[in-house]
């Protein structure tokens, strides 16, 4: 390998995590407005494996290497960029983050909280940049409501829950077992529902004393749309982030949406400009970071693999038996 040249994970064909293979390429050339990153630590997200399969092509104009989140050192810098070489900084990428070197645009990058790991630092950026967008830009969050978050073990849902417990909501989450259930709840859950015993609308029924929660984070999708309109309340706010149940949804009723005057929307944020994640990024900063540095929020980790076990990475989060994020460590390349 060259001065010029990099490792970094290809997807050989759409498929499995054995279509992943190591492999020599050349370090990315960066834009004005970006910055060149030396990889330390990579999350592993649900994006990357839609990705592997075929099922979630990159935007036009970004890296086609998987990867979406990023902590590392900054090696080179555009004049104007806050940051300077040497930086740890984490990162929201378009793209290329399972590499040595990852450029991105300066406004998608942060300075890792205080007293964090390139690991607790890598586990932030695409968790938390989604989990802000959906439950305050999007869901409008206010102190005091109540939510459902369902995946609350997994990256996304641990960061909600904790983001959302230090905004003052109650928070209700579904999970596969009593384990991932009672871990949510240490993170700051009120209730957990098992969905493989329990019926989620009856126990949120139940838990609000039939008044319904006020927002719904869901990843299911059509699996679970009629049930999350039931069991949100008036003037519930329903963000579909994930279609992990599939994109098309049969009998529907619609007359609940309208009587309950129930908002159903979603987002993807992988597609959207670099002005707004550079918006995001504000945001975090702000109203985020510190809480962060206080240990207020902290990352969930549940494991972290060497840069070349990648396939066992894939095949982890796959499975759903983690709780938490799972990282790529890079630091020894």
């Amino acid at each position: 390998m060259t001065a010029q040249q990099m490792k970094a994970i290809i997807v050989n064909q759409p498929g499995g995590p054995e279509e992943l293979s190591l492999t020599t390429l050349p370090i990315p050339t960066c834009h004005d407005d970006e910055v060149l990153v030396r990889v330390q630590a990579a999350g592993v997200n649900s994006p990357d494996l839609m990705q592997r399969k075929g099922l979630y092509p990159p935007p036009p104009n970004t890296s086609p290497l998987l990867g979406l989140e990023i902590a590392g050192e900054v090696v080179s810098a555009p004049s104007s960029s806050p940051f300077k070489v040497g930086d740890s900084i984490c990162a929201l990428t378009n793209g290329g983050g399972y590499a040595q070197y990852c450029a991105v645009p300066v406004t998608q990058c942060l300075l890792w909280p205080e007293g964090f790991t390139a690991y607790e630092a890598a586990a932030l950026p695409e968790t938390f940049f989604t989990v802000w967008t959906n439950l305050f830009e999007i869901g409008k969050l206010k102190a005091g409501e109540t939510v459902l978050i369902h995946g609350g073990s997994g990256g996304i849902g641990t960061a909600a829950i904790q983001i959302a417990k230090n905004f003052g909501a109650t928070i209700y989450t579904t999970v596969g077992s009593q384990e991932k259930g009672e871990f949510c709840k240490k993170l700051g859950a009120t209730d957990f529902i098992n969905y493989h015993d329990e019926d989620f609308v009856q126990r949120i029924q139940e838990l609000t004393h039939q008044q319904g929660v006020n927002i719904i984070l869901d990843i299911m999708a059509a699996a679970y749309l009629n049930k999350n309109i039931d069991s949100l309340s008036e003037d519930g706010r329903l963000v579909i982030i994930s279609f992990q149940g599939g994109i098309k949804a049969n009998d529907v009723n619609l007359a609940k949406i309208v009587t309950k005057r129930v908002t159903v929307c979603g987002s993807t944020l992988r597609p959207r400009s670099t002005d707004f994640k550079g918006h995001i990024a504000k945001e975090l900063q702000q109203h985020v970071w510190p809480l962060l540095a206080q240990r207020k929020i902290s990352p969930s980790i549940y494991k972290i693999f060497p840069f070349e076990e990648v396939r066992q990475a894939h095949e982890l989060m796959e499975s759903g038996e983690h709780n938490g994020k799972i990282i790529l460590d890079l630091s020894h390349l």
